[in-house]
């Protein structure tokens, strides 16, 4: 059984029993894995806003207990620690599963490729399993690195992808991969009721600094009075959804009817150079930006096209970028000086090999 912290026990009982009060309907459970990560957190703050009793689970690997501190106090929010690639046990009813634990940063995976290519797989097939037993609804979070380094541009839901294999970013990217058609065994051939999403790249407040990605890095480069670092010539594009519209964007999925793969995010391509010139703009600072070789297999583009977002979930991003990062950079002024020189997030001991 996972190691569980809950909120206080309830005390109302006996006041109902006395006033002859109607007892309040029970809360339906939702259950998040990966929920001290930075995009697990703003689901539980979504769904808690909604009006569920939230369930959430991680290991703690590369999510963060600060993430969801404020939600400790509640009643109706439980903390499991536990790890998803290990049996999976949640007593009680369940009425939704969002599975999104995994580690989501080049930094994290290239560290703990089998941790990484387990919780897509074992994990996957644990949850559901369990979504099956509870007869509950399960949404997983796929990535838009399904597409690997593309191909075809925009990338359409129908796009089957460039990916190598054996590359670094393989442990990741055919993880989600697997992730998907195991999903979609468990709908065809169990008539389970999933949902999955393509993640494309998402921004917003508790992002890590250190976790690789070039937002964060950018950012944390500026604050630290560092030059920006561009990998490749610049030219190479991405989309970056703001976690409010991604959040939306996901809320909707798991409430619609569509068992197939739906892209959120947020079209707006830019190439990294232009990029990286908004972040000195925003910072204000007077950084160079320098060049260093492109990793293997990092894609050159990166657009998500979200017509069967639009017309299936009548979503689409509402939040500009420039609004989104000053969000986003107002959060990073206010972390604390260890974090913001924080090498290592995790040394991720008991897990990578001497």
């Amino acid at each position: 059984m996972a190691k569980k912290k809950t909120a206080a026990p309830k005390k109302a009982t006996k006041a109902i029993a006395k006033t002859g009060k109607t007892r309040p309907a029970e809360k339906e459970r939702v259950l998040i894995t990966g929920a001290a990560g930075f995009l697990g957190s703003h689901l539980c703050d979504r769904f808690l806003k909604e009006g569920y009793h939230v369930l959430a689970m991680d290991n703690l690997i590369t999510g963060r207990l600060k993430n969801i501190e404020h939600l400790f106090k509640r009643e109706d929010f439980e903390f499991y620690h536990h790890d998803v690639s290990k049996y999976v046990h949640v007593p009680g009813k369940l009425k939704y599963i969002l599975h999104f634990a995994s580690p989501a940063s080049p930094i994290d995976y290239l560290k703990i490729p089998i941790q990484t290519l387990k919780v897509s797989s074992l994990g996957t097939h644990n949850l559901l399993g369990l979504a099956l037993a509870k007869k509950a609804r399960i949404l997983v979070a796929s990535t838009s690195e399904v597409y690997g380094d593309p191909q075809v541009h925009p990338q359409t839901e129908d796009y089957w992808g460039h990916v190598n294999t054996v590359g670094p970013r393989g442990v990741y990217d055919e993880a989600k991969r697997f992730q998907e058609a195991i999903t979609m065994a468990y709908h065809t051939y169990h008539g389970l009721e999933t949902r999955m999403v393509r993640i494309f790249n998402t921004y917003g407040p508790r992002m890590r600094l250190n976790d690789g990605r070039v937002l964060p890095a950018f950012i944390g480069q500026a604050l630290r009075g560092e030059d920006l670092t561009i990998f490749g010539k610049g030219n190479q594009t991405r989309s970056f959804c703001y976690v409010d519209d991604l959040i939306e964007g996901i809320y909707r999925l798991l409430k619609s009817d569509c068992a197939d793969p739906i892209n959120i995010g947020n079209p707006a391509e830019i190439t990294i150079k232009q990029f990286a010139e908004e972040i000195v703009k925003l910072t204000g600072t007077k950084q160079k930006l320098i060049y260093k070789p492109l990793p293997q297999d990092d894609p050159m583009q990166r657009k998500p096209d979200i017509t069967r977002a639009r017309k299936l979930l009548k979503w689409e991003p509402k939040v500009s970028r420039a609004q989104g990062l000053k969000i986003t950079y107002e959060y990073f002024k206010s972390l604390t000086p260890q974090e913001l020189y924080e090498k290592d997030h995790n040394t991720f001991e008991g897990y990578v090999r001497k």
